[in-house]
């Protein structure tokens, strides 16, 4: 069992990306789920399949021959939350990276929630 999923994802990702990998292959959640998906709609991975026997496949995406995940950095953990409000959301890596947080209207992105002028838990930032 694993204690932090958001970070097992990330773990995951990360390294299968530095390896070279096609794609990466875990347990589904919701919340797992969701990332996915937004790090699928904002070009980080591929489309996220769920598999059988509740399963997620995320297919990786390369630029040249080089992982398009060069870093990740968890904000939040469940041994400390960290909760910003709209005037705190700054752009990751001058505006290369992106901010991933879990909000009252759902997760998004930190471009996102500063249009709809929403703060709330920052989960990581991916790069």
């Amino acid at each position: 069992m694993v204690n932090d999923p958001i970070s097992d994802l990330l773990v995951r990702l990360q390294n299968a990306s530095r390896v070279g990998k096609e794609s990466v292959s875990m347990p589904l959640s919701r919340m797992r789920l969701a990332v996915a998906q937004i790090l699928s709609r904002e070009g980080y991975v591929g489309q996220v399949e769920e598999g059988k026997k509740m399963n997620l496949t995320i297919p990786l995406n390369y630029k040249d021959g080089r992982p398009t995940i060069n870093g990740v950095k968890r904000i939040s953990k469940p041994s400390r939350r960290m909760y910003l409000g709209v005037r705190d959301l700054r752009p990751v890596k001058r505006g290369h990276g992106l901010l991933i947080l879990s909000t009252p209207q759902g997760l998004m992105t930190g471009k996102e929630a500063r249009e709809k002028r929403v703060g709330g838990e920052a989960l990581f930032e991916i790069w």
